[in-house]
């Protein structure tokens, strides 16, 4: 369980609605997020793309294209060293060299495993589609700031979305109590550690093949290459 300290820790009026998400979530004795953890299903080392695929109650976060021959689900905790890691020195290239060129479609799926974590998914949410995704990558860049510097991290939050998302205070304050954002949320977590046995993150799912923790470019290439090397052909 989140510690009440951890709740006072968000504020306000991000309580009244996060709160509930406390019943989610587990986390280390030292409330670590780099070490938190769910509660998941069981495990397996792949699972059919086919219902990983099947759509949830909120709209995908979607880079690259639906022919893609590989599909990269990523289920991600806002609060998560090892997601930022990911965000900020991984998907860079991924997406340079494999979404921009058609070979790799990615998709980040909210799996927060605090309640600052859901606070920050819910106010990437509210930028807006054409926002949310940069919001979210700006928000990893600066994690540092928001997520464990002392006192509230709302402060550092409502300055980050205002400058860079264009959220208003009144705004700010409406989306952090928007109960049905959150319990949509919920839902897509629950099935993620129920059905596909998430129970960290990032977990990375690779047309099926389960890849967890921190990872660098060439662990992602060395799973996609036999499908690669199937697209392109024997080379003459």
């Amino acid at each position: 369980m989140i510690s009440n300290k951890t709740l006072m820790m968000i504020g306000g009026t991000a309580i009244a609605a996060l709160a509930v998400a406390a019943f989610y979530f587990t986390a280390s004795p030292n409330g670590s997020p780099e070490t938190a953890q769910a509660r998941g299903g069981p495990q397996k080392d792949e699972y059919p793309v086919a219902e990983l695929l099947k759509p949830g109650p909120l709209p995908e976060n979607i880079l690259g294209s639906s022919d893609a021959p590989i599909t990269i689900i990523e289920y991600s905790s806002m609060t998560c060293p090892h997601c930022a890691n990911f965000h900020t020195k991984v998907l860079p290239d991924l997406k340079s060299k494999y979404i921009d060129t058609g070979k790799v479609r990615y998709i980040m799926r909210e799996f927060p495993l605090d309640n600052l974590a859901a606070a920050a998914s819910m106010l990437a949410r509210c930028a807006g589609p054409k926002k949310s995704f940069p919001l979210v990558e700006l928000l990893y860049a600066r994690q540092a700031e928001w997520a464990f510097g002392e006192g509230s991290p709302l402060p550092a939050l409502r300055k980050i979305t205002k400058v860079n998302a264009g959220i208003t205070k009144e705004t700010f304050d409406k989306c952090l109590t928007d109960q049905k954002t959150l319990d949509k949320m919920l839902e897509i977590r629950k099935r993620g550690s129920e059905v596909f046995g998430v129970n960290s993150t990032p977990t990375f799912f690779i047309n099926g093949k389960v890849l967890k923790g921190r990872h660098n470019l060439e662990d992602f290439e060395k799973i996609m290459e036999p499908t690669l090397k199937q697209e392109t052909g024997p080379k003459n």
